[in-house]
């Protein structure tokens, strides 16, 4: 799977497109290498740039009105994530989040 964050260009020389706000210029391809759970609802990602974020979920759990995503406020089944094919989830996709909002550290 491609884990393009920026719109990509058909050109081989990067250096004429700027740095976005994630710090990635088009058409360059990111996926999350490991996942760590750290405490509470925080999880550490690294990403295949080296990047290393810790994403705190616990604003979004909470705020949600939708059971089947509350569930995950029980910390044993949140710390029950995954990361497969460059993609962090949960329970096989019940929990999926876009790359850019991860690598942003932004839920």
């Amino acid at each position: 799977m491609d884990r393009l964050l920026c719109s990509a260009q058909a050109s081989s020389n990067n250096k004429k497109y700027p740095k976005n706000k994630t710090g990635l210029r088009r058409g360059e391809a990111v996926d999350i290498k490991s996942a760590e759970y750290v405490e509470k609802y925080k999880v550490r990602l690294r990403f295949s740039d080296g990047t290393e974020r810790v994403v705190d979920f616990g604003k979004f759990l909470d705020r949600s009105l939708n059971p089947l995503i509350r569930k995950y406020l029980d910390i044993e089944k949140f710390r029950n994530f995954t990361v497969e094919y460059g993609d962090l989830f949960w329970n096989d996709y019940d929990l999926c989040f876009p790359l850019a909002d991860l690598y942003e550290g932004k839920i």
